[in-house]
């Protein structure tokens, strides 16, 4: 027992000095961008260095690279250069992999990151603190300062969990100062993202959103080193069946629609409620810059339009699940059968926790409840709905979702020898059916490492938890004495 605590504590040691010199000595601190000032300061990132993850089993999620048992992963400058069963890179340091899986990291697609420090205020037993109602009534209290608190704090969960990049569903932006600030604690927080600029809570629903604001925001920040995409969150279409969320006319989406894609900037926009596809596709709106979220009451001739206009729908597991039967059922396996887009996102963490293991579990086990065989679907193509399928959501697959030569070194490890993954078999099947984000391990977002031995290697949760908890109470304060 004292050799593998001592064992432990070296390989703890390692880890912290690793972080410390940036894995390799002369790295450069994260680029800055963006204009204005928007809550504290997050400090510097790792750099980005040279060094061979050896001995990993590794799943790239390419088929012209596949799988091995044992391999290396070789990364130099936030590229990767090669993936092998084993190279010389003399000039590497090495990451010893040996009893782990090394995988793309996950491609979250849709999170409301705003809504972050608002988990004490919610519950799932008491209606009145819902979801839908503590964001209606807290979120037109939401300062700049407190945006940025929260994005962190989500962003520090997501990192824990395995992500390397998150889609920012900001549907809650009251000016370019706000948006501003979800912007700078996505750069802060070092994970590659898209912010999806939203209307503000409350906002009328006969007027178009802020494009002069969006304009400001995509002259600021875009183009940046990469790391960051922009877009618009689109208020619901359609009849107003949700009076606790924008519904907009399509008059109005086409204003909202159109400065968006004048600026060049995809769409995304939720479909709780009735499916408003036949009235989007007779305005002529779809088309293969929109995302649609949700998935659950598409007829067949809907999921035949989305895939001619090359639409891509968002599943949120988790929180689909919680919704009433009548809200329909998670079409997953419909819009695979299809041939629509299809990936995997959080929603949100107010009555739930960052698990990407949990939603592929979800997602397979209601299939197989569902549809049995009848529709194909494997623990493999689970992992790739989590990964590489996000990215071409998102529309980084050249840059992101598998661990091609070439692409950009969005990866992370998950450790096999674990009491809830060991022994393990099949890789795939271990990460659906065992796997939990204390598993992960490390993980590395385009060359930087953000976490290593299970520890952030320069984000200070502490301070994130403190930040996030102080502007929670605070906006409480400010809503009371509103």
């Amino acid at each position: 027992m004292d050799e593998m605590n001592n064992d432990r504590r070296k390989l703890l040691k390692a880890a912290s000095a690793l972080a410390v010199t940036g894995m390799a000595s002369g790295m450069g601190c994260a680029q800055t961008g963006g204009s204005g000032s928007s809550g504290a300061g997050a400090g510097s990132l790792p750099g980005r260095g040279e060094f061979v993850i050896r001995g990993a089993h590794i799943l790239s999620m390419d088929a012209a690279v596949g799988d091995f048992v044992r391999g290396d992963v070789h990364v130099r400058d936030g590229t990767i250069v090669a993936v092998a069963k084993e190279m010389a890179a003399p000039a590497a340091t090495v990451i010893d992999a040996a009893g782990m899986i090394c995988m793309p990291g996950f491609v979250e697609t849709h999170w409301h990151l705003w809504t972050s420090l608002l988990r004490p205020m919610m519950s799932t037993d008491d209606a009145k603190r819902g979801y839908f109602p503590v964001t209606n009534a807290l979120g037109r209290y939401f300062t700049p300062r407190d945006h940025y608190a929260s994005v962190r704090l989500g962003l520090a969960e997501a990192l824990s969990a395995g992500a390397t990049t998150v889609h920012n569903w900001a549907h809650n932006i009251a000016t370019p100062e706000h948006a501003d600030a979800e912007l700078r604690a996505m750069r802060d927080g070092g994970l590659r993202g898209r912010f999806s600029y939203g209307t503000a809570q409350g906002a009328p629903n006969n007027q178009p959103m802020d494009l002069a604001g969006l304009a400001k925001i995509k002259q600021q920040w875009m183009p940046n080193d990469g790391m960051l995409t922009l877009g618009i969150s689109s208020r619901n279409v359609g009849d107003d069946t949700n009076p606790l969320r924008g519904n907009i006319s399509v008059d109005v989406a086409r204003k909202d629609w159109g400065g968006a894609r004048a600026l060049g900037l995809p769409i995304t926009m939720h479909t709780s409620g009735p499916s408003p596809i036949t009235l989007l596709e007779k305005a002529g709106l779809l088309g293969p810059d929109v995302q649609l979220v949700h998935p659950l009451l598409t007829t067949t001739e809907e999921r035949n339009i989305l895939k001619a206009r090359g639409v891509s729908y968002s599943t949120s597991p988790v929180g689909e699940s919680q919704r009433p039967a009548s809200a329909g059922v998670i079409q997953l396996a419909e819009l695979l059968e299809a041939g629509v887009k299809v990936s995997m996102s959080i929603d949100l963490t107010g009555t739930y926790n960052v698990d990407f293991f949990q939603c592929m579990r979800f997602l397979y086990h209601l299939h197989r409840h569902r549809l049995g065989a009848r529709v194909p679907l494997t623990a493999k193509r689970l992992v790739q709905l989590a990964t590489l399928d996000g990215a071409v959501d998102l529309g980084i697959a050249n840059r992101t979702g598998s661990l091609t030569p070439g692409k950009r070194a969005d990866m992370i490890l998950v450790r096999t020898g674990d009491i809830n993954m060991a022994p393990m078999a099949d890789p795939y099947e271990a990460l659906v059916n065992l796997a939990q984000p204390r598993n992960v391990d490390t993980v590395i977002a385009d060359g930087r490492i953000l976490q290593r031995g299970g520890r952030f290697t320069a984000l200070d949760y502490a301070e994130v938890l403190r930040e996030a908890t102080d502007a929670g109470k605070a906006l409480q304060a400010r809503a009371k004495q509103g």
